[in-house]
């Protein structure tokens, strides 16, 4: 396994994954040290300012090379300062600037001052904000509030957004869209909706999760030259998984691979009237390279299991007692699916707790550990809550998980031990050796199945002799890509959890 060194939330530097698949996610209180440290190196703050505003002047041409107008939003602090030499580099490229003010240029300091002071030099005028001001330019440059900030939008400001996104123009933000928040990607009141974000120096972990990702736009990231040796002692707080990990995991087989070498799965689930859940658990299961798959569910869901999947196992269990030793001969329990909460459910989340296997939990597994097993901890176990059961067991409300997802995450993970996938967009894994976020997938997701969907591919890279966490990582890219991949064959709309395994199979196998 390759190496690279992570952050919990206390600070304390663990080992995982080196590798290209992964990209450091930092706070804005880290972004704002590692600038620091950059002008103290002696690189003036002026010129790093400069930098900034040609990296998006750059990436503006790159999207927008047929934009002859823009109109430039600049706020009062170093975030503005990049608008005001922003618009001077356009003006200078021949492009008509509207340079929109939410301070007054009398009132800034220090570089904000010196970027104001070039931009009204290279003859670009200063047009303070009003509430009937009319955007002309065919672009809008978002130069408002940068990563500082702290509490909701207010005021003018609050105005000035509300009308940049009304305009329905496209957006290129700098640094951040103004309104959301750099370290938990919670709007902040409201936030700028971008076509285009141009982020420097260290990529933030709130572009990656929360609300982030219908604001975000794409991401073009920037380090404007900074010295490798500025981060060496700052840990990335989270790392942003690629796809190109899926090639270093998925090596071919050895040719005298057999069944008994993929590893045996047990899906516990398909209460009375819940038997879709468990099979299409055990179907990705199969899917992902599983050598055996048992699934124990209600009697009365047997025959539909064996018409439309006949290489699972199909065991009808009426309780706990007619497991026998399925527990024991599979290498890794899979329980939730389609479980329910009465005493079915109870007995086979029991019996599953039992064993000393690996466990992956979700559903209704998770709603009852919340409320039976509040206080079991386990570290080969990985749990996968929406942020509904996330937040049933952390005791707090789903808007609280939302508002601070990395917060939540890694609460949960030191609370219940092993690794914890915290689902939706900008999916979250915290573990004991970290906290990775998936940038993959798509509205198309929201449908039924899909958790248990990804709960069978769990199971089956576990069986597999992945580690608990590699494989969370693991399953987690290959599940977004999956959807992905049928979404864009399709569409979003109509997208079926029982559509994503034959898409995951063609990902681990390409």
């Amino acid at each position: 396994m390759l190496t690279l060194t992570s952050q919990h939330a206390k600070g304390d530097s663990v080992s995982l994954l080196r590798s290209s698949a992964l990209r450091p996610l930092y706070t804005a209180e880290q972004v704002g040290e590692l600038d620091r440290r950059t002008i103290a190196s002696g690189i003036d703050g002026f010129a790093l300012m400069q930098r900034a505003a040609s990296s998006a002047w750059h990436s503006f041409r790159a999207r927008w090379p047929q934009a002859r107008t823009v109109s430039v939003l600049c706020g009062g602090g170093n975030n503005g300062g990049d608008g005001h030499v922003f618009a001077a580099l356009a003006a200078q490229s021949g492009l008509k600037v509207q340079r929109v003010t939410l301070k007054p240029i009398s009132e800034l300091k220090n570089d904000a001052l010196k970027a104001a002071e070039l931009a009204t030099a290279a003859g670009v005028c200063d047009e303070p904000w009003r509430p009937d001001l009319v955007l002309s330019g065919e672009v809008v440059v978002d130069a408002l509030l940068g990563t500082g900030l702290n509490g909701e939008v207010a005021g003018r400001f609050r105005d000035a957004i509300k009308a940049l996104n009304a305009a329905a123009k496209p957006v290129l933000a700098i640094d951040i869209p103004s309104g959301l928040a750099a370290d938990t990607g919670a709007v902040l009141g409201v936030a700028v909706q971008a076509a285009c974000t141009v982020t420097f120096i260290g990529d933030k972990i709130g572009l990656h999760t929360g609300e982030a990702p219908a604001y975000i736009g794409e991401i073009d990231f920037r380090p404007l030259g900074v010295k490798s040796q500025a981060y060496f002692d700052i840990p990335p707080t989270a790392w942003r998984l690629s796809e190109t990990l899926l090639a270093e995991a998925f090596t071919p087989r050895k040719r005298t691979a057999h069944k008994g070498d993929m590893g045996h799965v047990l899906v516990l689930g398909g209460a009375p009237g819940f038997g879709g859940a468990g099979l299409l658990a055990s179907q990705a299961a199969a899917r992902l390279g599983a050598g055996k798959i048992s699934l124990a569910t209600a009697p009365e869901h047997v025959v539909a299991s064996l018409m439309r999947c006949p290489e699972v196992m199909a065991h009808g269990v009426r309780g706990a007692a007619e497991l026998g030793e399925l527990p024991e001969q599979s290498d890794v329990v899979v329980v939730g699916p389609g479980l329910g909460q009465g005493a079915w459910g109870q007995a086979m989340l029991q019996s599953a707790l039992n064993t000393d296997k690996p466990l992956v939990i979700d559903a209704d597994g998770l709603n009852l550990l919340a409320s039976h097993w509040a206080d079991t901890r386990r570290d080969n176990w990985v749990l996968t809550p929406h942020p509904g059961e996330a937040a049933r067991l952390l005791g707090i409300s789903p808007k609280e998980v939302q508002a601070d997802r990395p917060a939540a995450a890694l609460a949960l993970q030191q609370q219940r031990g092993g690794t914890v996938i915290l689902k939706g967009a900008g999916t979250l894994i915290a573990g004991s050796r970290g906290l990775l976020i998936c940038p993959y997938g798509n509205p198309g997701m929201a449908s039924g199945g899909m958790g248990d969907v990804l709960s069978g591919m769990l199971g089956a890279l576990i069986a597999q002799r992945h580690e608990s966490e590699e494989s969370a990582w693991l399953a987690t890219v290959v599940h977004a890509l999956a959807a992905d991949m049928g979404a864009t064959k399709h569409g979003e709309r109509g997208l079926l959890a029982s559509d994503l395994a034959s898409y995951a199979r063609s990902l681990i196998n390409s």
